[in-house]
């Protein structure tokens, strides 16, 4: 599937889970929907003493230059050659009584055309990153999945 000069453009969806683990009890957090002040916290789930899933699917484009994927929707977030999900945390995912305000970016770099060939019905991409940061608080900021994103089972 990787662009060629003079193919047409394709055009695909692509299943993806993130796994928080071990977060931080009683925090909610959820996928942000939507870009700026204009967004929806969806899927929203409160910590408790396991780990966090979050699964949906995303638009995936061949419209790069460098051939590589270009991932669209409203789940995804930034220029084209770093696009990325963000995890609302605390305030942000709309608990209002809580002393945690973050966001939590996970770059969806790193995801080739054959991982999203194999990702078919059966399977999906996954990333598991840790839900706790080195504060003893919610991980935030920019956090790449611990072992790369990986192919796997639905």
């Amino acid at each position: 599937m990787k662009k060629q000069n003079n193919t047409p453009k394709c055009e695909s969806e692509v299943r993806l889970r993130i796994v928080l683990v071990g977060p931080p009890p009683d925090v909610d957090f959820g996928i942000q929907e939507g870009k700026g002040n204009d967004y929806t916290t969806i899927q929203k789930q409160r910590s408790k003493d396991v780990d966090l899933t979050f699964e949906f699917t995303v638009t995936v484009k061949d419209t790069r230059d460098d051939g590589l994927p270009n991932f669209l929707g409203p789940l995804t977030h930034g220029p084209t050659t770093g696009r990325f999900i963000y995890i609302n945390i605390g305030k942000s995912a709309g608990q209002f009584g809580s002393c945690w305000e973050r966001r939590l970016k996970i770059p969806l770099g790193g995801i080739t055309w054959e991982m999203i060939e194999k990702a078919s019905t059966k399977m999906l991409l996954e990333a598991r990153l840790p839900g706790t940061g080195k504060d003893g608080g919610p991980s935030c900021a920019t956090v790449k999945p611990t072992e790369g994103w990986a192919v796997r089972k639905r």
